[in-house]
């Protein structure tokens, strides 16, 4: 491909406006895993719990800027103010829950709706890690780790609150918190986030800024994709263990259950040959 039509091609990625299809997009995704969370009590609970139904899924489908706004001290739910996103929040999720014999939860399954619908969330996502950077780069100019944590929550805010909206539909899974267990897609923010502020704030990076949004956006749709077709679910895995193997003990708790084992079997030994001999001796004695 040409270049310019590349670079071109870029800049039109970074220009997409995300209402309506992109937003759509991730309140069906959304809306389909609480959906299949509930499993086969999805039809009861939504039936005799329409609120707290509507209330987890607008929960999770804005989890990321109620969270960032949260913690960057500016109203929460000031995501609520735009009329027309939340009206189609309501109906994205009016039609997966309520619609005839579940049409249209069947027709999102279906692997190449899902896949269209995958690529456009996770440009979605892209775009929401995007503006927690830059949102937050406004009110802290060097609080790197802030912009970090405003990218990271805004980009995958729903596995940060998925406590809270599992809460409310009266299930308590204290096991569910993000930190004990990060998710891919947050540790993929985390590293969308870095990029960012290494494209801002740095000259490490000599790319233009489109190419390297473009980057992150096909970065993320890749991987999303690669889980669905192929079950590749976290590439960070095994630099994860490398990295913990190194640095975090991994290699000295080795040594340190290697080291007793070789003492005890020992030990061992020479406890049985003490009990022979004695058994020998008592023979002969006897």
């Amino acid at each position: 491909m040409d270049p310019e039509a590349f670079l071109d091609l870029a800049n039109q990625v970074t220009k997409l406006k995300m209402y309506p299809y992109f937003e759509a997009a991730h309140c069906a995704i959304v809306c389909m895993y609480i959906k299949e969370d509930l499993a086969a009590g999805s039809h009861m609970f939504s039936r005799k719990h329409p609120l707290a139904c509507w209330l987890s899924c607008m929960l999770s489908i804005f989890a990321g800027t109620i969270l960032c706004n949260f913690l960057l001290g500016e109203p929460v739910l000031s995501i609520f103010k735009s009329s027309n996103q939340l009206l189609l929040a309501t109906g994205v999720w009016y039609l997966i829950f309520y619609s005839p014999f579940d049409l249209t939860y069947k027709l999102f399954k279906f692997l190449p709706v899902k896949l269209v619908l995958a690529a456009l969330k996770e440009v979605y996502r892209c775009k929401k890690v995007h503006d927690g950077v830059l949102h937050a780069a406004k009110l802290y100019p060097n609080g790197y780790l802030i912009m970090i944590i405003a990218g990271t929550v805004k980009g995958n805010g729903g596995a940060f609150l998925k406590l809270l909206e599992r809460l409310m539909r009266g299930l308590w899974t204290p096991s569910a918190i993000e930190f004990m267990q990060p998710s891919f897609p947050t540790k993929a923010c985390v590293a969308a986030s870095v990029l960012f502020i290494l494209d801002k704030k740095t000259d490490l990076i000599s790319a233009p800024h489109a190419l390297v949004y473009f980057g992150i956006a096909v970065f993320f749709i890749y991987f999303k994709l690669s889980a669905l077709l192929l079950g590749i679910y976290d590439p960070f895995i095994p630099f994860e263990n490398l990295f913990c193997a190194i640095f975090m003990g991994g290699v000295w708790d080795a040594l340190g259950r290697a080291l007793p084992a070789g003492k005890g079997d020992h030990t061992a030994t020479k406890v049985d040959i003490t009990k022979n001999g004695k058994t020998e001796s008592g023979k002969k004695k006897d």
